[in-house]
């Protein structure tokens, strides 16, 4: 080995390559020490590096862990909506990476937010692949600026936590491709992730770890992968199997390298398989090899932490705000209810939990910034019952002040990788206490801290004002205050509906599952897909946000560009006096087509800083993914021609303005068989053809005549020609006959 290089496959035993394939401890690559391969260091962190304490000696801790800056976790920076914000986030956990000598960080985790009981919603971007692909891109391509790898997770339908290490997602091929895959496949497209970790799950049978189909039909023979597949701990359960399927990493190590060894030799892997596995785990330790060159590294603590500061600034949805109650007037009495001011829940529970550099309680920056509070915790951040001695001090303490914010929502009991909610509602003391406090103030600010969504409607008439704050990170009281006392407009949009009720939500009767499966029977209308095509009433639809200052989106233009492309553009301005952003989205709505398809579906998006007064054109160009759907006929994508409408709005539901384009479509035809029906061969180029010299046939007297009458019609158009006989008889049956004889002849 060169000093610049590793050494390649080649120069390796059969039982190197093998160890290759698997760690060398729970948070360790697989070094070959004899031929100078190094095993270097991964570790959780989709928000955040989560380096264990313990991490040397190989053993899991998650309570335990090196101080890092906690970025605000994919809940809330997903409402950002600002890819660039993302991307300075990325970079900025890869310089924390490089100091501690972690050559792959495991994140982000892009799987769709399918109902919002699921656990592990809080680390997760979106009820939205369009979004989520978008905006988890941004980490990918950060981190991976600096030399250090990224892990995209977890390959694929990941989106409960019930069963979660066994039970089979049961997807149609459909639903797979528009909804499951497209963040996946956008971030490979992109960004080429370093690493893909596969999911735990099963999906239609298969375990992740062990489908060809996923792992290396669709993941590198379609979309061009070029990294190294790494297991879930603990999700691969047949290490030969597995290496079969594309899995190029079993973490952690299950100490049955010789497993490989005996299936090479006796041809159970291929030697060309197992060769290519194990390259790419060299190549792997190549790309990092820099990054972990780097000595006495130290990265800049506070720098860090005004990157989460921005990132919690933005990651935060103002939802309702009545007789303008925010901004707090900086000369307002205010008093501050509840233990999430003084002990904020910055992140979610689980692998990505992190020990922050410093920690910033939004009663902290009061402090700081001088201001004269009064203080009442309210409750206790458990499951146990109201304190009534709490309730009676928060009471108390709201009395004659100009506002109350009150600090409001799920503990991380409630919620955490590892299981499932039961409900969307917040805790009921928490809602008792807000009805006590609005019965004796009716100046009511609600902020809330969750993970995922919760219900709002129940307890909204008792706020005046709504704050989804989400998880906001470390730096997460600072960015309150910047927000509520009017520093800076709230510009954050949900990521994620929210709905009245858990039973509007179209997987809800599916969910979690029984049986050791779970049947993703609302295909595609999945979120806002399905609200909105079907008209079902939300609290708040997707996309929605309200800001200090107030805009307006006009002069919606859209062109087509190709047969299946267009560009569309828009005028938003700021017509307040307030400088803020507002987040211009752009969506598709199909016309008239072969298959269901959603009303309308994401398909853009900018973010605009604007001063008060100020106009700005936005414009996006849609390639033919923004206009196609998944065609199970076709096994591919597929436009086809019509009408669409491309309208632009402030949520799925605040449409601006829309124009029409006209595309040609993709052309896609499929062979025509003995099993089309009538009406398919009208449809087709060919067929049609076909069906125009039988009608001319017919009238020369040389072939029975179709008849052409409404009742026949409707027969003939749903049947397979093979069955004209049943309608026609002999006629029937020469028809069908000649029909194929002639198409043989056009198809030569």
């Amino acid at each position: 080995m060169s000093e610049n290089t590793y050494p390649s496959v080649n120069d390796l035993t059969l039982e190197e390559k093998a160890s290759l394939t698997s760690g060398g401890d729970a948070w360790h690559l697989q070094g070959v020490e004899a031929k100078g391969i190094p095993g270097y260091m991964i570790t959780d962190g989709p928000h955040g590096l989560r380096k264990s304490n313990s991490a040397t000696t190989g053993e899991v801790d998650l309570n335990n862990s090196v101080p890092a800056t906690c970025f605000p976790p994919a809940a809330g920076l997903s409402s950002s909506w600002n890819p660039e914000l993302i991307h300075q986030v990325g970079e900025a956990m890869a310089e924390e990476c490089i100091q501690e000598k972690v050559a792959v960080i495991l994140g982000p985790g892009v799987n769709i937010k399918r109902n919002p009981l699921g656990g592990r919603c809080f680390e997760y971007w979106s009820e939205d692949p369009y979004l989520a692909g978008h905006e988890a891109v941004g980490i990918v391509a950060g981190v991976q600026s600096k030399g250090v790898g990224t892990s995209l997770k977890h390959f694929a339908a990941n989106s409960q936590e019930t069963d979660r290490l066994r039970i089979s997602a049961n997807i149609s091929q459909r639903a797979l491709r528009e909804i499951y895959f497209p963040a996946f496949e956008h971030i490979v497209k992109e960004a080429q992730p370093w690493t893909i970790m596969c999911a735990y799950n099963c999906i239609n049978g298969v375990h992740a770890a062990q489908d060809r189909w996923l792992l290396t039909d669709v993941l590198r023979d379609e979309w061009g992968f070029q990294g190294i597949v790494m297991s879930d701990w603990g999700a691969d359960h047949d290490r030969v199997a597995s290496l079969n399927a594309g899995l190029n990493l079993e973490m952690p190590p299950s100490y049955t390298d010789d497993q490989i060894v005996y299936a090479a030799r006796d041809g159970r892997i291929q030697p060309a398989q197992l060769d290519r596995m194990a390259q790419g785990m060299i190549d792997l330790v190549s790309k990092t090899r820099a990054a972990m060159s780097v000595e006495n590294y130290r990265f800049d603590i506070e720098a860090h932490d005004e990157v989460a500061h921005q990132a919690a600034v933005e990651s935060m949805v103002l939802l309702k705000n009545d007789d303008a109650i925010l901004p707090v007037a900086g000369d307002a009495k205010v008093t501050v209810i509840g233990e999430f001011a003084r002990t904020p829940r910055y992140q979610g529970g689980g692998s990505s939990h992190i020990t922050p550099t410093k920690m910033t309680s939004f009663l902290d920056a009061l402090t700081e910034r001088g201001v004269d509070a009064k203080f009442a915790p309210g409750f206790t951040l458990d499951l146990e019952p109201a304190d009534p001695a709490l309730e009676a001090e928060a009471v108390e303490a709201a009395k004659g002040a100009d506002v109350v914010l009150m600090f409001l929502g799920l503990p991380e009991a409630a919620e955490s990788e590892g299981f499932d909610r039961e409900t969307l509602d917040m805790p009921a003391k928490q809602i008792a206490l807000l009805e006590a406090v609005a019965a004796e103030n009716k100046n009511v600010v609600v902020v809330l801290s969750n993970g995922s969504v919760v219900t709002v409607a129940p307890w909204a008439k008792n706020a005046k004002g709504i704050l989804e704050s989400w998880l906001l990170g470390q730096s997460g009281g600072p960015a309150l205050a910047d927000v509520l006392f009017g520093k800076v407009s709230p510009s954050g949009k949900l990521a994620q509906t929210i709905p009245f009720d858990i039973n509007d939500d179209p997987s809800t009767i599916n969910w979690p599952g029984e049986e050791g499966h779970v049947d993703y029977g609302e295909g595609v209308f999945v979120g806002y897909r399905y609200y909105d095509t079907y008209n079902k009433a939300v609290d708040y639809p997707f996309g929605f946000g309200l800001s200090y200052a107030t805009f307006e989106v006009s002069d919606v233009k859209a062109v087509k560009t190709g047969a299946c492309t267009a560009t569309v553009s828009a005028v938003v301005k700021n017509t307040s006096n307030v400088d803020a952003a507002e987040t211009v989205q752009v969506y598709v709505a199909p016309g008239k087509a072969d298959v269901a398809r959603p009303k309308r579906e994401l398909k853009g998006f900018k973010k605009v800083f604007l001063k008060a007064g100020e106009s700005a054109e936005v414009s996006f160009d849609l390639d033919d993914r923004a206009f196609a759907y998944w065609s199970e006929k076709f096994n591919d994508w597929h436009v086809e021609s019509g009408e669409y409408a491309i309208e632009v709005g402030t949520s799925s539901r605040d449409i601006a303005g829309s124009a029409v384009v006209e595309l040609d479509g993709d052309g896609k035809t499929q062979q025509l068989t003995e099993w089309s029906n009538f009406m398919e061969w009208r449809k087709d180029p060919l067929g049609s053809q076909v069906l125009e010299k039988l009608r001319a046939e017919g009238e020369a007297g040389r072939m029975p005549i179709v008849p052409d009458n409404d009742m026949t019609r409707l027969f003939l158009d749903s049947m397979p020609i093979n069955s004209m006989s049943v309608l026609m008889g002999a006629d029937g049956k020469q028809i069908f006959e000649y029909m194929l004889a002639e198409y043989a002849e056009l198809t030569k």
